[in-house]
């Protein structure tokens, strides 16, 4: 669970311009938080009728709008419920964690989340002025986070370094800027797409 390409989107995107290149990727993580709970709920739907598979749906922060839409995939970060509540109230509910340290990405794993998010890996402009954590750390907790547990790297991702990333020990990859800035997000997918399906 959890390996591949995931598309984030960026709170500034229709439902339906997301669909076309949500059907591209592996996943499609719904981080809008500037939307309520109703708005999110009727996205999904949208989502859901333009042909998104329901397995691909990862709503960020909202388990309650995840289970209600029967989509089960959440990704939880600092302001979000704790990996071990959510498990423990909704033990079948695929859980993602977002994580900035080896000792959070163990602390996650530990918990019983079943990816995590780790960056950001390359400078980045939704990250403007903070400094990137590059791939030592990113490589530390492959080694040291139980194999089961996939680590999705993050921030500045491009097909070129695709490689070098994977081969620090990441499962996948998630990408905002680098696809909602294209001028073609779909065909945009298909790119990052092509460089992964090659190394797997």
């Amino acid at each position: 669970m959890g390996r591949g390409f995931h598309l984030v989107s960026n709170g500034r995107m229709s439902f339906e311009e997301m669909a076309a290149a949500a059907k591209e990727a592996d996943f499609l993580h719904l981080r809008e938080p500037g939307k309520s709970a109703r708005e999110l709920s009727e996205g999904i739907e949208l989502l859901l009728k333009q042909g998104v598979l329901p397995e691909k749906i990862i709503v960020n922060d909202r388990v309650d709008v995840a289970m209600a839409k029967g989509v089960h995939g959440v990704q939880l970060g600092y302001r979000s419920l704790s990996v071990a509540e959510v498990k423990r109230v909704w033990p079948n509910v695929r859980t993602g964690c977002s994580v900035h340290s080896l000792g959070e990405a163990e602390a996650a794993a530990a918990c019983g989340a079943d990816w995590l998010i780790y960056g950001h890996i390359f400078s980045t402009n939704s990250k403007a002025g903070v400094p990137p954590r590059g791939l030592a750390e990113l490589a530390l907790i492959g080694e040291r986070v139980p194999v089961p547990v996939p680590v999705i790297a993050i921030g500045g991702m491009t097909p070129g370094r695709i490689a070098e990333v994977m081969e620090a020990g990441a499962a996948g990859i998630a990408v905002m800027s680098g696809i909602w800035e294209a001028a073609d997000p779909a065909a945009e997918v298909r790119k990052y797409q092509e460089v992964l399906k090659g190394m797997r």
